[in-house]
């Protein structure tokens, strides 16, 4: 059974930083491109990023292009999103995903796996 959990939510203020982590279990890791998703309140799910299979393609949506990063290590199943000069519009659940392909996550927001999310909050 495949399982992705998320971590490293919490409450920040404009400007500050959080790293969120998503372990992996039950799935080839090395095989799955995964990618970041969010919901805020009373809006839909938005794409924010993925990573490819081994690392080296990477896409983020416009809004956090030069604020987030996101990265994996394959040794350990991880997969992580360093979230830099947060905005209140930030504010969110963040969703970990999993999928063998990586346009699908892009453009459909359809993901083989999901996590249950994080919540992360940015206070003005």
């Amino acid at each position: 059974q495949v399982h992705l959990v998320e971590s490293g939510g919490g409450l920040v203020q404009a400007g500050g930083s959080l790293r969120l982590s998503c372990a992996a279990s039950g799935l080839r890791f090395s095989a799955y491109g995964m990618g970041w998703f969010r919901q805020a309140p009373g809006k839909e799910r938005e794409f924010v990023a993925v990573i490819s299979q081994s690392g080296s393609i990477t896409y983020y949506t416009d809004s956090v292009k030069g604020r987030f990063t996101v990265s994996r290590d394959n040794a350990k199943n991880t997969v992580a999103l360093q979230m830099n000069s947060l905005k209140p519009e930030d504010t969110a659940v963040y969703y970990c995903a999993a999928d063998l392909v990586l346009v699908t996550m892009k453009t459909s927001l359809r993901a083989s796996y999901w996590g249950k999310g994080t919540l992360v909050t940015v206070s003005s």
